[in-house]
């Protein structure tokens, strides 16, 4: 009995002192809250950071993860200037790696602040490791999509085919022997109305008779021909008349997104209307001026990052990978005309809705306007000029003043020398 005590106080100790130390553990992990991590994080770090895609700076999920020495880890985000300075040799390496680019020094955020972001980091990066985990591979959905209908539906089909084709031969067997049943007992035989069946039918007797009426035939006739004319008429006035053209584009760029919900100017991308004949295509670098940090796992948008050669996990371009993208062109104006975007955008002060409809709402662009000549003479026909404070209209009435007074009005007067007359 004795040893049996023993034994048992020995237990009980090391269960106390387990019991101990998890207390100690979960009161030191209490210390750092993840919820005012998360406040300090949205506020000062989401600049550079994300938890799990590198931007300006590292993804911090993997970074603060594998890095344990958290007094190291609060001393580099109060004060990074201060270790690299000191030469040391965690903070040296990663500012080098990064081009030695600065990073903002937090002087401000005590020990506790920074525990608190370190302990969000950390809890984040770990939600997001067993959400992948958890997820099937592949896609379950897809993968049981792709099995298709089990043998037994398969061969339950077939039975029934087979039990219906038997079910027609027995009933077309029934319907003979009731068919000759009958003639029996009309007292007709089976060859007398096989006889009879091959008496000659004239079926043309009907339309014989109807091309003798002159008159139906002219009138078919007539109205062959008006509706030939009418549509080979609607047929060449229609001729490179795209209205309603709405190709499909190599990256799913949605105007409804950017111009209509995120109000963006058209010519913050389209820079070219305000300033020459064409609206030019926007460069790619112009996305990247926000996509470089916004929507980074998208797939249309690594459609960009491919097209340049960029790499968002080093943030470095590749000039030898890089591609130009097929946009496919969706207004169209022939070689015989001349617009420019300049003389009706900032001359004229047209909107851009005027041509191409509320671009602001459609998800995919689509040519809204017929672009035909009389469509722009009518548009010319209604539309009223300003020439208050348009230094444009004021030089062409400078010049009709000149007129009135006999003086001499050269073509150099009336902008013949300006560049995008002949260089366009």
């Amino acid at each position: 009995m004795r040893n049996i005590s023993l034994i048992f106080k020995q237990f009980s100790r090391s269960v106390l002192l387990v019991a101990g130390l998890v207390v100690v553990g979960l009161t030191a992990h209490a210390q750092a809250d993840a919820a005012k991590g998360e406040a300090i994080f949205k506020a000062k770090c989401t600049a550079c950071h994300k938890i799990d895609t590198r931007m300006t700076g590292p993804a911090l999920g993997p970074q603060l993860t594998q890095e344990t020495d958290d007094a190291y880890l609060t001393k580099w985000i109060q004060n990074n200037q201060a270790l690299i300075a000191a030469k040391n040799p965690k903070a040296v390496k990663i500012f080098n790696e990064y081009n030695q680019a600065g990073m903002t020094v937090f002087a401000e955020l005590s020990d506790a602040d920074v525990g608190n972001v370190i302990t969000y980091v950390r809890t984040e990066w770990k939600t997001m490791q067993d959400a992948k985990a958890k997820a099937p591979a592949g896609g379950g959905d897809a993968a049981a999509a792709d099995k298709g209908p089990s043998s037994l539906v398969i061969w339950g089909l077939l039975g029934v085919i087979v039990i219906a084709f038997i079910v027609i031969l027995v009933l077309n067997k029934v319907i003979a022997t009731l068919e000759r049943l009958l003639l029996n007992k009309k007292g007709l035989f089976e060859e007398d109305v096989v006889e009879e069946e091959k008496a000659p039918v004239d079926k043309l007797a009907t339309v014989k008779k109807l091309l003798k009426n002159k008159k139906l035939v002219f009138f078919i006739v007539l109205c062959g021909v008006i509706a030939m004319g009418s549509f080979s008429w609607v047929t060449m006035w229609n001729t490179n008349v795209h209205q309603g053209y709405q190709p499909v584009q190599p990256i799913k760029y949605s105007h409804q997104l950017h111009a209509g919900v995120m109000k963006l100017e058209c010519q913050y991308c389209h820079t070219g209307a305000f300033k020459g004949k064409n609206a030019s295509i926007p460069s790619l670098n112009v996305c990247m001026n926000c996509h470089k940090s916004v929507k980074t796992e998208s797939p249309e948008i690594h459609k960009i990052y491919d097209a340049l050669g960029y790499d968002p996990n080093t943030a470095k371009y590749d000039s030898t990978k890089s591609k130009p993208i097929q946009w496919v062109r969706i207004h169209n104006l022939p070689d015989l005309a001349y617009f420019n975007h300049s003389q009706h955008v900032k001359v004229g002060n047209i909107k851009c809705q005027t041509c191409h409809g509320q671009v602001q709402e459609m998800q995919e662009v689509y040519q809204y306007s017929p672009l035909t000549m009389k469509w722009c003479i009518q548009c010319h026909k209604r539309t009223e000029v300003n020439g208050k404070g348009n230094a444009y209209y004021d030089s062409i009435l400078a010049a009709h003043d000149k007129i009135k007074k006999g003086e001499k009005v050269t073509a150099a007067v009336l902008g013949g020398i300006e560049c995008a007359k002949c260089h366009y």
